[in-house]
């Protein structure tokens, strides 16, 4: 099958202002998500039931990239800071539903 990465703006905005050392890493990985959406590890989701996650180290700090599979697009939600434990996640979840 073939998936279309379709990104957020919240992830745009958040890649935007990135070093372009992490920019190169988030899209390899980009490219092993559109290669294989299933690979990464899933996250429990109370909106929708293909959550990814992506390990990331930036700057220091522990990210993941956010993506959700939708039939055969896949939607780039969001980096998530790791330290705050994904309780932001839902919120950034609700965002797709009303792009």
């Amino acid at each position: 099958m073939n998936f279309e990465l379709i990104p957020t703006d919240i992830f745009l905005e958040q890649v935007k202002g990135l070093p372009d050392k992490y920019k190169k890493q988030i899209k390899k990985k980009m490219e092993l998500i559109k290669l294989n959406p299933l690979r990464f590890k899933p996250i429990h989701s109370k909106r929708f039931s293909k959550v990814f996650r992506i390990r990331l180290n930036i700057e220091d700090r522990e990210v993941r990239l956010i993506y959700v599979i939708l039939g055969s697009k896949i939607i780039l939600s969001c980096l998530l800071d790791r330290n705050k434990e994904y309780k932001d996640l839902e919120s950034y979840l609700a965002k797709i539903q009303t792009e």
